[in-house]
């Protein structure tokens, strides 16, 4: 699959995501109000999720390379936890910074 491609559906798919984050902020529930920093990781967590499982399907990356971008995934699941942890529930603004460098590290690997 050529780069220009590649980008036309990584742009696609950012779209339909950031549509469906606009309708799921309209309905938000008591815990995604009060957590909207951690709601955004996670959203970022789950379209990169998205993402790796679309390139593995149309065979871009390997399975070997998938498993590692969802462990790297994982571990900055495990680290907004952590951080949530330590102020109850939240996390704070240099805390999610930290966290989308980790996620921006792991989005250029994926394609």
């Amino acid at each position: 699959m050529n780069s220009k491609l590649k980008t036309l559906l990584a742009a696609a798919g950012l779209v339909v995501a950031l549509a469906g984050a606009a309708g799921a902020a309209q309905a938000d529930s008591p815990w995604q109000a009060h957590h909207p920093r951690r709601e955004e990781v996670n959203n970022r967590l789950a379209t990169q999720n998205f993402r790796i499982n679309q390139e593995r399907r149309s065979g871009d990356i390997s399975a070997a390379r998938a498993w590692r971008l969802h462990l790297a995934d994982q571990r900055i699941r495990m680290q907004e936890r952590w951080f949530a942890s330590h102020d109850r529930g939240h996390i704070t603004r240099a805390e999610q910074l930290r966290l989308n460098q980790h996620e921006n590290r792991v989005s250029h690997r994926i394609g």
